[in-house]
This record gives C-alpha cells, structure tokens and sequence, in this order.
C-alpha cells in the first residue's frame, strides 16, 4: 500500500509510520516540520508542508497524483489546550482548514480511503465509561476543531465518496522506541517526569474525587498500541463509501495516584507527591469503551502500565544524554 501520513514527523504519526514501513509499506510523510523531528522518520520520503497554508491544496494533489497514494493517515493537527484557547480563530485555521484542504486534494486526485486523528477532547466532560455514542461536548477549542474535523469528513464521505474513520484517543503514553518518544509536556506521565528532573514531587490535582483512592481515573493506553490502531483501521476501511467512529483506549481505568506512583518507583525517585486542589472541568472518571473498535478490527490494546511508563522513562533519558553531548 502507497500510504501518505500528515504530521508523520511528530509523536503519534512517526511511530504509525514506522509501522507501515516495517511491514513493507510505501509511506509518504508530509509535515511543517514545527513540532517534529525529521530525525524520526529518516529513510521515508518527506514532504515539508503547512496544509493550512494558502496553496497547499494544489501541492497536496500533485503530491498524492505523484506517488499514487492509495489511502491517507491524517495526524497534523496543533494539540495544546491552553494555546487553543488563547488562539482560537488560528486553532480552527491549522486543524479545519487543514483538513479541508486534503480532503479537496484527496477528492482532485481520486484518493477515497482516511484515517483521521481525532481526540477524546471531544466528549468533553462526560463522566464514565464513554461509548462513541456519547453527546459531544467539547469544552475548548482544540477538542472543537477535532469534532468540527470528524464532521467534516462524515460530510465529505457523503458527498464524493470517502472511506473513512475517525479515531478518538484517550490518554497516550509512553514510547516503541527511544527516539520516538514524547519531547513535549502535555499529559500526566510526561509533567510528572519534568518536576522530578527539576527536582520537585510529581502534583496530583484533587483526592477528594469518588474513586478508589480519590484521584481522578483515566484511560491511559501506550502510544505503540495507537500506531497498530491506525494499521488496523487502514486495512479493514471499505472500499465503498463509509464514515467510522471509533474510541482508542484500554477499555481500562488507572487514577492518577497508581500512575504517579508507577512513574516515581521506574524513575527511582523517593519523592511523595503533592496534592493540590482540583482543577475545573477534570471529570472523576474517564475511561474507553472499545467494544466497537475491537469487533470491527480485532484490534485491542495489549501493552502494560508499567511497559509505558518504562519507555517513556527510558525514551526521557535517551534524550537527556542527547542533549549532555551537545
């Protein structure tokens, strides 16, 4: 298969293109180069390229004509929360105009088959064990442009013809290999990480939560296991026209007391964490149901706590000796 990933460059996308060119794909990586390291994807062809820019529809067309691109996993996306919400208007410009440029293109160029990256941002508060079914609520507007993406491509699906599927992550973690790992500080395990390099106790927001120890619970499922997700997705998309939903996660609850424990004991650290008071909007309970996922595609994830924890531990202090040789 002639696959092209967008944002293939950063965290999730490198490590599902890898995967496709371990198996004997043909992978064609498109990214802007601001977030990712090129350094990942060594030995794929690489494109670099702001889908959001003005033109890049015409690129992306030739691109997809050149190579004979026969199915496209769309990863490029801006992903910070805060900054969505202190830049909105660009938010929906980077990820909805994106987007709407390579389905424009997809559509010139006769490519019908996507895999979209989509979040669980887009359930919002919701509370419990979420089905694809739940309302969609986000609360911010990064988990808006991803509901706005979904939406986006169920239309273009009915409209020319796409196959598609959308794909909405829970709380992925850890690392396939070192150099793939997360070099930026957005979910628990990796802010726990950079307070104890700096030598300070991991935080943990709330105990007063109705869980099993009083913090909050999460689905937290190891990036690797993502990467298949996208691989399976991809080989069971109908040839015919047809728009999926489907939630990645364990289907499994962890709080944030068993996660910071995990990480203070691989990173041998003596610290207790501190608590601090909740932070508005972070529901008690959060955790995927993947029942709809596993029956389409077989696909379940099978990788531990403890497995990525440890790689996002060893995946840290990869490039930590990096940077001590610079």
């Amino acid at each position: 298969m002639k696959v092209m990933v967008t944002g293939g460059t950063g965290y999730i996308g490198a490590h599902t293109a890898r995967l496709l060119k371990e198996r004997g794909d043909q992978v064609i990586v498109v990214d802007d180069g601001v977030t990712g390291s090129s350094d990942r994807v060594a030995g794929m062809a690489l494109e670099t390229m702001d889908l959001a820019q003005t033109g890049s529809q015409g690129a992306l067309t030739s691109l997809l004509r050149e190579h004979e691109v026969d199915a496209v996993v769309h990863f490029a996306a801006r992903k910070q929360v805060a900054e969505s919400v202190s830049k909105p208007a660009w938010y929906y410009q980077q990820n909805v105009g994106g987007l709407a440029q390579l389905l424009m293109a997809m559509q010139d160029a006769g490519t019908s088959r996507l895999v979209f990256s989509s979040s669980a941002a887009v359930y919002g508060e919701a509370n419990g064990v979420i089905t694809e079914d739940f309302p969609t609520s986000p609360i911010n507007p990064y988990g808006a442009t991803k509901l706005a993406g979904e939406q986006l491509v169920q239309f273009s699906s009915r409209a020319w013809g796409l196959s598609a599927s959308s794909l909405r992550y829970f709380n992925v973690a850890g690392a396939g290999q070192p150099e793939l790992g997360d070099t930026m500080s957005l979910n628990l395990v990796s802010m726990a990480f950079d307070r104890i390099a700096a030598g300070a106790p991991p935080e943990i927001f709330g105990d007063d939560y109705p869980t099993a120890d009083g913090t909050c619970v999460r689905d937290y499922v190891h990036v690797l296991d993502v990467a298949e997700a996208h691989l399976a997705v991809l080989d069971t998309l109908p040839t015919s026209p047809s728009c999926s939903t489907f939630n990645i996660g364990t289907g499994a609850g962890t709080t944030v007391r068993e996660m910071v424990s995990a990480i203070l004991r691989t990173s041998g650290s003596d610290f207790d964490p501190v608590v601090r008071t909740r932070r508005a909007g972070d529901p008690a309970n959060v955790v995927a149901n993947v029942d709809r996922m596993r029956q389409a595609t077989g696909w379940v994830a099978t990788r531990s706590l403890e497995q990525m924890v440890e790689s996002a531990w060893q995946s840290r202090r990869y490039f930590a000796s990096l940077t001590a040789q610079r």
